[in-house]
């Protein structure tokens, strides 16, 4: 990218891996890796609306983003609404004067339970929320999102999509449904210089608290982590940076374990 291309003054110590000038929409912002993604936004120069079903959590993150220095408005967002998804696009844009560069699909829920007594409800809320959410924000945010290259869709996936998982079906089977929906809308969106990618990550967070305080399932899982140990979601953001930024034009149709080696 030439100097002439770019207007406003990316910070020296970001580079090529600033998002100063550019929106982002981030769903499941209120915690864990979806907040410390949206910090990490804004510390890169981005302007982001935070959104959450809980607006208490992400008008929480948003305010420590302003704190911070950083730009970053919150939002209520149920990702099943896809009315309320269209108005978050629209939200998010107005904070990059009319442009949203930046979509990740983060938004998540779990409802375990083993295959012979998990209930249609059960199964239908994980597959809505993390498949159908994704739909609905991404439909949303293709009306705002430019041609120009710095059209970004970050999708978040699993080591459960790609491997399976015992004991939520339903979590596997969607993780493994935004696989094909990244790779087909990296294909289709290619035209428009729009990149679409995943990414899988493995942290200490709210969703992954019921395994990391069960003893059994705490050291079968460490024990499949090459790495041996959990990450903190701020080591997970830095990836959703670089496959926003400049860094990764490139790069499309790609899935990125972020998971201490648990899928090689």
């Amino acid at each position: 990218m030439t100097a002439e291309a770019t207007e406003a003054p990316v910070p020296q110590s970001l580079g090529v891996f600033g998002l100063v000038g550019r929106s982002a929409l981030v769903t499941g912002a209120g915690g864990g890796v979806g907040a410390a993604v949206a910090s990490a936004f804004a510390a890169a120069g981005a302007a982001v609306l935070v959104t959450d079903i809980d607006l208490a959590a992400a008008t929480a993150v948003a305010t420590r983003i302003q704190e911070a220095g950083g730009t970053a408005e919150p939002f209520a967002l149920d990702v099943c609404d896809g009315d309320r998804a269209r108005e978050a696009a629209s939200a998010a844009a107005q904070l990059a004067g009319g442009a949203l560069h930046i979509l990740v699909n983060n938004a998540g829920v779990i409802a375990p339970a083993m295959f012979p007594n998990m209930d249609e409800a059960k199964f239908r809320r994980v597959i809505d929320t993390h498949l159908m959410g994704s739909y609905h924000c991404s439909q949303a945010a293709l009306g705002y999102i430019p041609d120009d290259g710095t059209g970004r869709i970050i999708n978040v996936t699993s080591a459960a999509g790609l491997t399976g998982t015992i004991g939520q079906a339903n979590y596997g089977a969607a993780k493994a449904a935004i696989v094909g929906l990244t790779m087909s809308l990296a294909r289709e969106l290619a035209r428009q210089s729009i990149t679409v990618n995943a990414v899988a990550p493995l942290a200490a967070t709210a969703m992954t608290e019921n395994i990391r305080t069960n003893e059994k399932l705490a050291a079968k899982t460490l024990a499949r982590i090459p790495l041996g140990r959990w990450a903190y979601a701020d080591e997970i953001a830095p990836t959703f940076v670089f496959l926003a930024s400049d860094a990764a034009a490139y790069i499309t149709g790609q899935v990125l374990p972020v998971d201490g080696g648990t899928v090689i």
